[in-house]
């Protein structure tokens, strides 16, 4: 599945998403104008090419992707219910887009870690939408289910980690899915939880910036691994609880095809 593949790559290098339900994208689409990719070219993928995705020195280039996937990444929004009105072939349609920045923002990119980097090009992405799929949205408040993240009973199980190392993690398969971290956040775990049951997860454990080592293994059915719920009260101390929260959605007033190029 490529978004999952997308949460899974941003994990893995560290990307902060922005997850509490009142801190979303820019509030409107000019807040996407003010950066913009250099050389852009997007190109519906030719039958049997494999998809690929790349973090080059000076952007990024995706083949066999959809423009669902990218819009998603661009805004930071992974599940699904704080989109509305996105069109069906975003989802279906597959192209090979590259894009990249002039020689000096690239220099400059060298010096950043991934996470910083990302929060620069997110607005890039966004503007390359704008641009070639004449992207409109606005933004509405809708009180949608939620899982809220809490300490369970007994306090968290997690190794506290230095705030000065290196946050890194991997999820493999197999038997049920293993997440091992080093150096995590909450804020960067969340991505992994957000989609469960169809719901958002916000942080309510109130653990902030601390950083935490764990392996977490659960499975989705069993045999496999327990349950994520059991998983995260066993092995890390945590809780989801059902709730109702206010969430920003993003509603898409319009977006076109995007032209070969």
């Amino acid at each position: 599945m490529r978004v999952a593949r997308i949460v899974v790559g941003m994990l893995a290098l560290g990307f902060s998403f922005s997850t509490a339900a009142q801190e979303q994208a820019p509030e409107n689409s000019r807040a996407t104008a003010t950066a913009a990719y250099e050389v852009v070219s997007i190109k519906p993928s030719k039958p049997g090419t494999p998809g690929t995705s790349a973090i080059l020195p000076n952007g990024f280039r995706d083949t066999d992707t959809t423009l669902d996937s990218l819009f998603r990444n661009a805004f930071g929004l992974f599940y699904d219910k704080q989109i509305v009105g996105l069109p069906s072939w975003t989802g279906s349609d597959v192209y090979d887009i590259e894009a990249k920045v002039d020689a000096d923002t690239a220099a400059r990119w060298q010096k950043l870690p991934y996470a910083a980097r990302h929060k620069e090009e997110q607005p890039m992405m966004q503007a390359l939408l704008i641009d070639r799929c004449k992207l409109k949205f606005h933004y509405e408040t809708k009180e949608l289910a939620v899982y809220d993240l809490v300490i369970a009973k007994g306090g968290p199980k997690m190794k506290e980690a230095s705030k000065s190392e290196v946050e890194t993690s991997g999820i493999t398969g197999g038997e049920g899915v293993t997440l091992t971290a080093h150096a995590l956040s909450i804020e960067n775990l969340i991505p992994t939880l957000s989609g469960t049951d169809g719901r958002l997860v916000v942080d309510k454990t109130g653990l902030g910036d601390k950083r935490f080592d764990f392996t977490l293994h659960w499975g989705f059915d069993i045999g496999s691994g327990p349950s994520l719920f059991t998983a995260l009260d066993e092995q890390l101390g945590l809780k989801l609880i059902s709730s109702k929260e206010p969430v920003k959605v993003i509603v898409i007033d319009q977006m076109e095809k995007p032209p070969a190029n």
